[in-house]
């Protein structure tokens, strides 16, 4: 087994190798480089193909935020602002955190381990034989793809999480729906609604380009495909947060201490 540094070391330039590999994509874009035809193909496995655990996980979070937040609020007879809580917490953050991360365990990982056995099959050599990118035949059309569907995934996680709060609100509760959407009327502004659709975008990005980056840099056999593939949902969750922390800061500015 490798040495722990050198495990470190070998961490480090694979990260480097992603931000190589996002400049090479942003370059490939601009230059309309992209096999189109591929990108439905992507869409459909980012989107629809992953439509199943983004429902089960969105609607229980969703129930579950509910139940701990008007628990405490009930308690201080401010049971109106149970719907303004659910609003500021999961539809700003808990919402684009756990679709993003739903994603990247499914999607990112399966870029990995597919480019990653391409890579030591050496397909990908063979795609230099017939000159044609890799860049723009393989990593292009996932990037776009996420980029496209991530946010419409968050957009509908976040409805599905609504209704799962409007259930456990009315159920456990005895909150009317109208209520509860008309608190959450008052505190999510359309703004809000914009961050959550540049949050998609960005965490489409990081998706797409941790799992082709680290399915690219694989070497050896089927036990380094695994080893990629799980390393780059780890790094991509990782890599989701603390964006997620710089866009929280830069958009609603520096906290006071």
């Amino acid at each position: 087994m490798p040495p722990k540094q050198n495990l470190e070391q070998l961490w480090i330039v694979r990260c480097g190798a992603a931000f190589l590999l996002f400049g090479q994509v942003t370059l490939h874009l601009l230059q309309g480089k992209a096999y189109y035809r591929k990108i439905l193909e992507h869409m459909v496995t980012a989107g629809p193909g992953s439509i199943a655990p983004v429902i089960l996980v969105s609607g229980f979070a969703g129930m579950i935020f509910t139940i701990q937040t008007a628990r405490e609020l009930v308690q201080f007879g401010a049971v109106s602002a149970v719907g303004g809580a659910f609003a500021l917490a999961f539809c700003r953050e808990l919402a684009p955190i756990l679709t993003a991360s739903i994603l990247a365990g499914q999607v990112g990982s399966a870029f990995a381990a597919e480019l990653g056995a391409m890579r030591v099959t050496e397909q990908i050599d063979a795609l230099y034989m017939l000159r044609t990118d890799p860049i723009d035949y393989l990593v292009l059309p996932r990037v776009i793809a996420c980029c496209l569907m991530m946010p419409l995934m968050m957009i509908f996680a976040l409805m599905i999480g609504l209704l799962g709060g409007i259930f456990a609100a009315s159920q456990f509760y005895q909150i009317v729906p109208e209520a509860f959407l008309e608190s959450v009327r008052n505190f999510l502004e359309p703004s809000d609604l914009m961050i959550i659709l540049l949050k998609g975008f960005i965490f489409g990005i990081l998706v797409a380009v941790n799992g082709c980056s680290w399915g690219l840099t694989t070497k050896g056999g089927a036990k380094e495909v695994g080893e990629s593939a799980t390393t780059a949902v780890v790094t991509t969750w990782v890599s989701i947060f603390i964006m997620d922390f710089i866009i929280t800061v830069l958009l609603s500015g520096q906290p006071n201490f």
